[in-house]
């Protein structure tokens, strides 16, 4: 049987405890109508086959197709494991992630896209790297079915940030990760308006380890990250957990500036002992193009710092909550209508 022709509503194993559920998926969706059917029918199963009480958190981030209808479908057919949480706008993937993670009851806490790029298959493989006492299980893909230059961009960011940041995670956009109950917890109460969450856990851990994931192709739809995104994404990681381009630029300011003092000294020494020159004024504007380039950069690295101070001291939700959808007491309920989740 094809994983198209598996049915996705299969009650078994995946039941909730009376308790706490020992995992929980949390799934972002943006505009995935096309992909979801294909989701669910693999990813019920797979959580099925693993005998482990378990709970599915699907996070509708906003969007404009029939995701959002398809999300309230699926949680009528399992709602003994389903829950979704329906946002009242595009607030972003790791926003609807936080939200997520603010429903979630498992001690392990993975996150998945649904994509199925990250084969659900593969869940069972954090999970028992999990029960190894790992607090923190982070993924390789092997064999990435990404374009070439997608995959020597994510290489070289990999490396820059790792230098800059001192975060080491060898492949950061791979988002297939197990988080333990404990750096949930934290982050739930960090007040970060901006951030990166995968770093962000990186940070609270103290047991951290990777595995190698399979990859595959996008089922359907294009990636909603494009270029401009994947740069904002990468320049947010850098300011938003390191001081290091501050550091940079305080010690490049300092190299020009002996820099220009050298050469105001080399002309007028020169205008004292030559004369007054007429040729190197074409030098001199060319000098002073690039310190302009060099203060204009400055001020905007300055100014991503003091923006993002401004979003933290606004204090404003960092999502707001339209409704979630989720079993009380064996009986479907939707709860918690404009529910923010809290800034700070």
């Amino acid at each position: 049987m094809s994983h198209l022709e598996a049915r996705a509503g299969h009650p078994g194993a995946g039941h909730l405890d009376a308790g706490r559920p020992e995992v929980s998926i949390i799934i972002p969706v943006y505009n995935e109508e096309d992909g979801l059917a294909a989701l669910f029918a693999r990813l019920y199963p797979a959580l099925d086959a693993l005998d482990t009480s378990y709970e599915v958190i699907l996070i509708n981030d906003g969007s404009r197709d029939r995701s959002a209808a398809m999300l309230a479908d699926q949680f009528h057919v399992r709602p003994d494991t389903t829950r979704v949480v329906l946002l009242n706008g595009n607030y972003g993937q790791h926003m609807a992630i936080l939200a997520g993670f603010a429903q979630s009851r498992g001690e392990i806490v993975i996150t998945l896209d649904a994509d199925l790029q990250n084969p659900p298959e593969e869940i069972g493989k954090l999970i028992a790297k999990m029960r190894e006492g790992y607090d923190y299980v982070g993924s390789i893909r092997k064999q990435r079915q990404d374009s070439l230059w997608r995959r020597k961009a994510s290489q070289m960011m990999n490396r820059l940030r790792e230098r800059i940041t001192r975060i080491k995670m060898t492949d950061q956009g791979c988002m297939l990760r197990a988080y333990s109950r404990r750096i949930i917890d934290t982050i739930n109460v960090c007040g970060e308006v901006n951030t990166f969450i995968p770093a962000l856990a990186y940070t609270f851990s103290q047991n951290p380890t990777e595995i190698e994931v399979a990859h595959e192709e996008r089922f359907a739809g294009e990636s909603k990250y494009s270029l401009y995104s994947l740069i904002r994404l990468n320049f947010d990681l850098v300011t938003g957990f390191s001081v290091v381009p501050l550091q940079w630029l305080s010690f490049i300011g300092v190299i020009l500036s002996l820099g220009s003092a050298a050469l105001f000294v080399l002309l007028l020494v020169r205008r004292f002992i030559v004369g007054a020159e007429v040729q190197g004024v074409f030098t001199l504007f060319a000098i002073t193009f690039f310190l302009l380039g060099v203060i204009i950069f400055a001020l905007g690295l300055l100014g991503e710092y003091v923006g993002r101070i401004y979003q933290q001291v606004r204090a404003r939700p960092r999502y707001l909550i339209q409704a979630v959808l989720e079993q009380h007491d064996g009986v479907p309920a939707v709860p918690g209508a404009n529910r923010a989740g809290a800034a700070q």
